[in-house]
């Protein structure tokens, strides 16, 4: 038997409980946790917004571990080894998975720890062989895991962002892919703007590299603020991380003539665009949905190097998922938070 943070009832805490240790089938590993981060997709899973796995359910989609046991069909793994997780589980097959965008997959069999598959608040977990990644013998277990999610999902947006040397990125949003689009689009060369609701965030942000940090809060025209710190021409792109209906707003309007506006974060809300401005301005409107399994060894690498910093800043024991839940619930958390366990 193992410990496991078991979803029961949408709206309610999680129940710590004893459940079976997995038995890998015959292309699985079975992984002993070491860590998990959480994220926002929790939360809305624990609402039952967005993804609606049946339940019970074990969540936790930001996985590193090691390999305890190995199905009978698997080769590239042995007992011993320090991985993580690529949590679309694809079918290899597809043109999207061919053209390695495997996070568009046609035919995904699910998400680990969001849909169909239990995922990392459990101190064991059997995943498919295909989505292990090796973790180099630097990178801690913490930093390890929220490459998963939060590292993935920000070198994946600002790939689509197309970011120039020397042009200005607005980044709305400073928690964790915030943190990391703000290293990366400093590291790129750009002139980096942080944007966050919480004036609390301002260090953070120009710890993370950030060259100017505005608090929304205090802007009663977001838009116009930003216009002004750059000259009234406007950012070459603007990265929302948060995706409601003001943000969206604000970073629509923020744009240059020719500007690029990517959509990380999603809420329920819409924004509609007006069509005269889109067009006239030959504006772009890019999604991005978290990275490809590639993305995830270029974070481990980047982190490797040096090149990236922790963005990990809380850590709870499995016995108190639901204190780091209503941590990040309640805002104002710097980076990210990571659930940790015992080898």
């Amino acid at each position: 038997m193992m410990k496991a943070a078991v979803l029961q009832q949408f709206g309610q805490p999680l129940a710590l409980a004893d459940v079976a240790v997995p038995t890998p089938a015959a292309d699985e590993v079975l992984l002993q946790t070491q860590a998990c981060g959480i994220d926002g997709t929790d939360l809305k899973l624990c609402a039952g917004f967005g993804y609606t796995p049946q339940l019970p359910f074990i969540m936790g989609h930001e996985i590193a571990g090691i390999v305890r046991a190995v199905g009978s069909g698997v080769t590239d793994f042995a007992p011993g080894d320090r991985v993580i997780v690529y949590n679309f589980l694809f079918c290899g097959r597809c043109v999207y998975c061919l053209t390695q965008r495997e996070q568009l997959c046609l035919n995904m069999r699910g998400v680990m720890g969001v849909l169909q598959r239990h995922g990392g608040y459990a101190e064991y977990v059997a995943v498919p062989a295909q989505q292990l990644v090796p973790i180099p013998p630097s990178v801690a277990w913490e930093d390890a895991a929220v490459c998963c999610d939060a590292l993935l999902t920000a070198i994946h947006a600002l790939e689509r962002s197309r970011l120039r040397l020397g042009e200005t990125v607005i980044v709305i949003g400073v928690g964790g892919v915030g943190s990391v689009l703000v290293q990366l689009a400093r590291l790129a060369g750009a002139q980096v703007i942080a944007v966050d609701h919480d004036a609390r965030r301002a260090d953070w942000a120009a710890e993370n590299g950030a060259h100017v940090f505005v608090d929304s809060s205090a802007e009663p025209d977001l838009a116009q603020k930003l216009r002004a710190l750059t000259d009234g021409l406007g950012a070459a792109c603007v990265i929302d991380v948060v995706g409601k209906q003001a943000t969206m707003h604000a970073a629509f309007n923020s744009l240059q003539r020719a500007g690029r506006l990517v959509i990380v974060g999603y809420t329920p809300d819409h924004f509609p665009v007006p069509g005269k401005q889109l067009a006239q301005n030959e504006l772009e409107i890019i999604g991005t949905r978290a990275g490809r399994r590639s993305d995830l060894s270029a974070a481990l690498n980047l982190l490797a190097a040096g090149q990236l910093k922790s963005i990990v800043r809380y850590r709870y024991p499995l016995a108190a998922v639901n204190e780091a839940l209503a941590h990040l619930r309640a805002g104002g958390a710097l980076g990210r938070i990571v659930l940790t366990y015992h080898a």
